[in-house]
């Protein structure tokens, strides 16, 4: 029994030992426990993670949705207002086309009007000259019997014309 003596034995007996306080004691259990508790806290936490990450990818493909439906919208503005701006320029053409006409007939009714004013104050100034000057030449040429004669030549003229 030399075997007894070597620190190896003892080593081994003490290992043993220990085994059997640690099977005794139920430590292995308890480990398993540890372990199985250590398991399901990662297994959920994993599960957290997947539902995390599923949210997250439900959320980025919305918000791309969204960003891609915001960029049509933007562009159907863009493209509503060029189409108003278009409109608004042929209709602000139009009208001032039309108010260049009015005015263009306004102003040609207002040269015509003067042209009419000013004929009539030239025929009104030349049968002045004319009253003048024929009353000029009467008055120097008429008698007054000549002018008797003629008075009464009126009035005979418009008794006729009265009957």
């Amino acid at each position: 029994m030399d075997f007894v003596a070597t620190a190896e034995f003892w080593v081994a007996v003490s290992f043993f030992l220990f085994l059997c306080l640690v099977v005794y004691f139920g430590v292995h259990k308890k480990i398993a426990v540890a372990l199985d508790e250590r398991a399901d806290a990662i297994a959920k936490e994993l599960a957290d993670a997947t539902a995390l990450r599923e949210e997250a990818e439900a959320v980025l493909a919305d918000y791309r949705k969204k960003t891609g439906s915001a960029a049509e919208e933007a562009q159907n503005i863009i493209e509503l207002a060029g189409k108003e701006a278009e409109a608004l320029a042929l209709e602000t053409s139009r009208t001032m086309t039309e108010k260049f006409e009015r005015r263009m007939k306004v102003a040609e009714e207002k040269i015509a009007q003067a042209e009419a004013d000013a004929l009539r104050d030239v025929r009104a100034a030349a049968a002045d000259a004319a009253v003048a000057a024929a009353q000029a030449v009467i008055s120097g040429s008429l008698t007054a019997e000549t002018a008797n004669k003629l008075i009464g030549a009126g009035i005979d003229d418009l008794k006729s014309k009265l009957n």
